[in-house]
């Protein structure tokens, strides 16, 4: 079993450029899924934002990134980022969430997405915002 942790950026409107700047740094495969490809759309003039975007280099480079949606409060710098814990194991993915769980509060509960079997966001009792998920190949289709 193997998981990932990885640095997951938050902006607003700025996803996109940002992915794209890093793999200009790092190199490596960029995904950009839209709001409107994930079929999440909230605000239409969001529609073409990032819901989830990865930079994933053979040299080990890893971020991950997404555009809070304007219904969500967004000040840069007081939440510029999540944890983000991938797998390929669903029970091990269970595993953890279950622990970290515990005294945390769930903001999402971990549950089916649109990009993922498994897909959770919670605050530790630290203050740390994780979000775990089962790691998948993204098809539009």
């Amino acid at each position: 079993m193997t998981i990932h942790t990885t640095a997951h950026l938050n902006f607003r409107g700025d996803a996109r450029a940002a992915l794209e700047f890093y793999q200009g740094v790092f190199g490596g495969q960029l995904v950009a899924v839209s709001y409107a490809d994930a079929h999440r759309v909230t605000e239409p003039t969001e529609a073409d934002q990032i819901v989830f975007g990865s930079v994933i280099s053979d040299n080990g480079f890893r971020i991950m990134a997404y555009d809070v949606p304007s219904e969500k409060a967004h000040a840069p710098g007081t939440i510029p980022l999540y944890v983000s814990v991938r797998g390929a194991d669903p029970a091990e993915i269970v595993g953890y969430w279950e622990k970290l769980a515990e005294g945390s509060s769930v903001l999402e509960p971990l549950a089916t997405s649109q990009w993922s079997p498994l897909y959770g966001m919670l605050t530790d009792p630290f203050g740390v915002t994780w979000v775990l998920d089962v790691e998948v190949q993204w098809s539009a289709a």
